[in-house]
Protein backbone atom coordinates (compact mmCIF):
# COMPACT_ATOMS: atom_id res chain seq x y z
CA UNK A 1 0.00 0.00 0.00
CA UNK A 2 1.23 3.46 -0.86
CA UNK A 3 1.85 6.18 1.72
CA UNK A 4 -0.87 8.32 0.20
CA UNK A 5 -3.48 5.81 1.40
CA UNK A 6 -2.14 6.07 4.95
CA UNK A 7 -2.15 9.88 4.69
CA UNK A 8 -5.74 9.75 3.43
CA UNK A 9 -6.60 7.52 6.40
CA UNK A 10 -5.04 10.07 8.72
CA UNK A 11 -7.12 12.86 7.17
CA UNK A 12 -10.31 10.77 7.26
CA UNK A 13 -9.67 9.95 10.92
CA UNK A 14 -9.15 13.61 11.80
CA UNK A 15 -12.36 14.63 10.02
CA UNK A 16 -14.27 11.78 11.67
CA UNK A 17 -12.94 12.74 15.09
CA UNK A 18 -14.02 16.33 14.56
CA UNK A 19 -17.53 15.12 13.67
CA UNK A 20 -17.63 12.86 16.74
CA UNK A 21 -16.69 15.81 18.95
CA UNK A 22 -19.26 18.13 17.35
CA UNK A 23 -22.05 15.57 17.85
CA UNK A 24 -20.91 15.01 21.43
CA UNK A 25 -20.97 18.73 22.18
CA UNK A 26 -24.41 19.06 20.55
CA UNK A 27 -25.61 16.31 22.89
CA UNK A 28 -24.17 18.21 25.86
CA UNK A 29 -26.06 21.33 24.76
CA UNK A 30 -29.32 19.53 23.92
CA UNK A 31 -29.50 17.51 27.13
CA UNK A 32 -27.70 20.07 29.33
CA UNK A 33 -25.49 17.26 30.57
CA UNK A 34 -21.96 17.66 31.87
CA UNK A 35 -18.99 16.71 29.74
CA UNK A 36 -17.69 13.19 30.26
CA UNK A 37 -14.76 12.79 32.61
CA UNK A 38 -13.69 9.49 31.04
CA UNK A 39 -10.99 11.03 28.79
CA UNK A 40 -9.31 12.68 31.79
CA UNK A 41 -9.69 9.54 33.89
CA UNK A 42 -8.15 7.37 31.17
CA UNK A 43 -5.26 9.81 30.72
CA UNK A 44 -4.66 9.69 34.46
CA UNK A 45 -4.69 5.88 34.46
CA UNK A 46 -2.26 5.71 31.54
CA UNK A 47 0.05 8.27 33.18
CA UNK A 48 -0.10 6.34 36.44
CA UNK A 49 0.65 3.02 34.75
CA UNK A 50 3.60 4.63 32.92
CA UNK A 51 4.79 6.25 36.19
CA UNK A 52 4.60 9.72 34.63
CA UNK A 53 4.41 12.59 37.11
CA UNK A 54 1.88 15.13 35.82
CA UNK A 55 2.97 17.81 38.30
CA UNK A 56 1.14 19.56 41.10
CA UNK A 57 -2.53 18.68 41.61
CA UNK A 58 -3.65 21.71 39.55
CA UNK A 59 -1.12 20.96 36.81
CA UNK A 60 -2.11 17.29 36.81
CA UNK A 61 -5.79 18.17 36.39
CA UNK A 62 -5.02 20.39 33.42
CA UNK A 63 -2.61 17.89 31.88
CA UNK A 64 -5.12 15.04 32.22
CA UNK A 65 -7.68 17.20 30.44
CA UNK A 66 -5.31 17.92 27.56
CA UNK A 67 -3.95 14.39 27.38
CA UNK A 68 -7.47 12.91 27.40
CA UNK A 69 -8.46 15.01 24.39
CA UNK A 70 -5.21 14.20 22.58
CA UNK A 71 -5.68 10.50 23.26
CA UNK A 72 -9.14 10.73 21.67
CA UNK A 73 -7.74 12.37 18.55
CA UNK A 74 -4.95 9.80 18.42
CA UNK A 75 -7.42 6.95 18.67
CA UNK A 76 -9.65 8.42 15.95
CA UNK A 77 -6.74 8.91 13.59
CA UNK A 78 -5.22 5.50 14.38
CA UNK A 79 -8.54 3.75 13.70
CA UNK A 80 -8.81 5.30 10.23
CA UNK A 81 -5.17 4.56 9.40
CA UNK A 82 -5.85 0.96 10.44
CA UNK A 83 -8.91 0.98 8.20
CA UNK A 84 -6.76 2.26 5.30
CA UNK A 85 -4.39 -0.66 5.80
CA UNK A 86 -7.25 -3.15 6.15
CA UNK A 87 -8.90 -2.11 2.89
CA UNK A 88 -5.51 -1.77 1.18
CA UNK A 89 -6.19 1.79 0.06
CA UNK A 90 -9.37 0.96 -1.82
CA UNK A 91 -12.63 2.89 -1.74
CA UNK A 92 -15.40 1.05 0.05
CA UNK A 93 -19.19 1.03 -0.12
CA UNK A 94 -20.45 3.68 2.32
CA UNK A 95 -22.35 1.27 4.57
CA UNK A 96 -19.38 -1.08 4.93
CA UNK A 97 -16.92 1.76 5.49
CA UNK A 98 -19.22 3.46 8.00
CA UNK A 99 -19.68 0.22 9.94
CA UNK A 100 -15.98 -0.62 9.92
CA UNK A 101 -14.85 2.87 10.87
CA UNK A 102 -17.59 3.71 13.38
CA UNK A 103 -17.67 0.25 14.91
CA UNK A 104 -13.91 0.03 14.96
CA UNK A 105 -13.35 3.34 16.73
CA UNK A 106 -16.19 2.61 19.17
CA UNK A 107 -14.64 -0.77 19.99
CA UNK A 108 -11.20 0.77 20.45
CA UNK A 109 -12.55 3.60 22.58
CA UNK A 110 -14.89 1.62 24.79
CA UNK A 111 -12.49 -1.31 24.93
CA UNK A 112 -9.60 0.84 26.15
CA UNK A 113 -11.82 2.58 28.72
CA UNK A 114 -12.97 -0.82 29.95
CA UNK A 115 -9.43 -2.24 30.10
CA UNK A 116 -8.28 0.81 32.05
CA UNK A 117 -11.14 0.29 34.51
CA UNK A 118 -12.67 3.69 33.74
CA UNK A 119 -16.08 2.28 32.76
CA UNK A 120 -17.99 -0.96 32.48
CA UNK A 121 -20.32 -1.05 29.46
CA UNK A 122 -22.22 -3.95 31.04
CA UNK A 123 -23.57 -1.42 33.55
CA UNK A 124 -24.67 1.12 30.94
CA UNK A 125 -28.32 2.06 30.49
CA UNK A 126 -29.97 2.36 27.09
CA UNK A 127 -29.50 6.16 27.09
CA UNK A 128 -25.77 5.62 27.73
CA UNK A 129 -25.47 3.29 24.76
CA UNK A 130 -27.32 5.73 22.49
CA UNK A 131 -25.16 8.62 23.70
CA UNK A 132 -22.09 6.52 22.84
CA UNK A 133 -23.37 5.10 19.56
CA UNK A 134 -24.59 8.28 17.85
CA UNK A 135 -21.23 10.15 17.89
CA UNK A 136 -19.45 7.00 16.69
CA UNK A 137 -21.89 6.70 13.79
CA UNK A 138 -21.13 10.35 12.95
CA UNK A 139 -17.43 9.47 13.05
CA UNK A 140 -17.98 6.49 10.78
CA UNK A 141 -20.10 8.40 8.25
CA UNK A 142 -17.80 11.39 7.95
CA UNK A 143 -14.59 9.36 7.99
CA UNK A 144 -16.02 7.01 5.33
CA UNK A 145 -17.21 9.87 3.13
CA UNK A 146 -13.85 11.61 3.48
CA UNK A 147 -11.95 8.39 2.75
CA UNK A 148 -13.96 7.69 -0.39
CA UNK A 149 -13.67 11.30 -1.54
CA UNK A 150 -9.89 11.25 -1.15
CA UNK A 151 -9.36 7.93 -2.92
CA UNK A 152 -9.15 7.81 -6.72
CA UNK A 153 -12.38 6.53 -8.26
CA UNK A 154 -10.62 3.51 -9.73
CA UNK A 155 -9.27 2.40 -6.34
CA UNK A 156 -12.51 0.63 -5.40
CA UNK A 157 -12.39 -1.76 -8.36
CA UNK A 158 -10.88 -5.19 -7.97
CA UNK A 159 -7.90 -5.89 -10.14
Amino acid sequence: MRGTALADGLIAGAVGTMALNVVTYLDIVARARPASQTPEESAGRVAGAAHVNLGTPEQATNRRSGLGALMGYGLGVAAAVGFAALVRGRRQPMLRATALLGGGVMTLSDGSLTLLGVTDPRQWRRVDWVADLVPHIAYGLTAAATWNRLRPSGSGKRR
